[in-house]
């Protein structure tokens, strides 16, 4: 047997009825930057994230930095954020200018500790980016009281996290703005890079879009310095197909985590050997990966065991950012960032996505057990 770690083909096959006819008409139109289709995409995903506005932008990496941007943070200012996560998060907050502050994690959901959230708050503090790891909201209520009482902007990063839930509230309608990227592998993904900034403010989300387009209002008319960000009208046709299907999918990985925790309770697996991710009570969990944790150093001969039996897996993330080479000018060193040190040498992602088989999640727990000796 042969596991992908994700295989998006049988996903596809569900709607290519109908998105290729969607596809055939832009290009007969020849109309393929912005215009209606994108802003019907704007529409209903501002929709379903609750949001007063949503603008669709290149990638979710250009919607942290367009967010940036947007606010004026730049030089002399700092941004804290987690030192747990893909590097664009950080990348956005150095590529503006401003300094990037770590704030540790909890050991649990992975995501940003507000506890030291509130360690790292200076004067120059400008703004927070909390980022919803794997899929699981970050802990959003003492996040937002500590923006408040010290008028910080929120800058939700939720690249991994599109329909996730903090007490039944969607992330990306928390903050000052949210951040999604429609990269392939996404719960919601089109057919190459895209992404978008959601506001709950509408005046923020026409301010985005005027960055978004070079920062001009009217044709060569430029208020600001911005970007060309401009999602295409193709991507944003697909994204509008799958949309309506976004919520079976991330149910379709809710119902494949909760049987991997029963296929390792049967299979005698407990948490001294392997622990499984967990969903907070108040959290609706979309599980964008699905990350073990392999105690007692094994992770990476667990990891070359499940390849050499052709099963897919991978390291999210293998070095704490505050380690690599190109902040090292930030002055971090091992020993800073605890949790997020011990997380890197730990954290392994399964297969998660909606079309794998029970049988193949059967072999991956089954070939689990077989290398702990179970």
């Amino acid at each position: 047997m042969q596991v992908s770690l994700l295989d998006l083909r049988a996903q596809y096959a569900t709607f290519k009825d109908k998105v290729l006819p969607i596809i055939s008409d832009i290009c007969d139109s020849q109309k393929f930057i912005l215009g209606d289709k994108v802003s019907e995409f704007e529409a209903a995903l501002a929709a379903y994230c609750t949001t007063a506005g949503a603008v669709g932008v290149t990638s979710g990496s250009d919607a942290l930095i367009v967010a940036l941007m947007a606010e004026g943070i730049g030089a002399g200012d700092e941004v804290i954020t987690t030192p747990f996560t893909f590097f664009a998060t950080v990348g956005a907050i150095v590529r503006v200018g401003a300094r990037p502050v770590f704030a540790d994690i909890d050991p649990v959901t992975f995501n940003i500790d507000p506890a030291e959230i509130a360690k790292k708050i200076t004067p120059r503090t400008k703004a927070i980016i909390p980022v919803h790891l794997f899929g699981q909201a970050a802990d959003m209520s003492p996040i937002m009281a500590l923006a408040k009482e010290n008028n910080l902007i929120v800058i939700e990063d939720g690249c991994q996290a599109i329909g996730a839930e903090y007490d039944g509230q969607r992330v990306g309608s928390f903050g000052d703005y949210g951040c999604f990227s429609f990269f392939p592998s996404k719960n919601l993904g089109c057919f190459g890079d895209g992404g978008a900034v959601t506001c709950k403010d509408a005046a923020k989300a026409d301010l985005v879009k005027v960055f978004r387009n070079h920062g001009q209002s009217k044709t060569y008319i430029h208020e600001y310095v911005g970007g060309n960000f401009r999602l295409d009208a193709l991507q944003a046709a697909i994204l509008s197909v799958k949309l309506p299907l976004l919520d079976s999918w991330s149910e379709a990985r809710q119902r494949n985590a909760a049987e991997y925790a029963e296929m390792f309770a049967a299979a005698g697996i407990t948490e001294d050997d392997i622990i499984l991710p967990k969903a907070e009570a108040n959290r609706r969990h979309i599980y964008n990966q699905y990350c073990i944790r392999v105690t007692g150093g094994r992770r990476d001969a667990l990891k070359a065991f499940l390849q050499e039996n052709k099963i897919g897996c991978a390291v999210y993330y293998p070095l704490s950012l505050h380690l690599q080479p190109c902040f090292a000018n930030l002055g971090g060193k091992p020993g800073d960032f605890p949790v997020s040190e011990k997380t890197t040498g730990e954290i392994m992602a399964l297969p998660i996505y909606g079309e794998c088989p029970r049988d193949q999640r059967e072999f991956v727990v089954g070939t689990i057990a077989k290398f702990l000796g179970k």
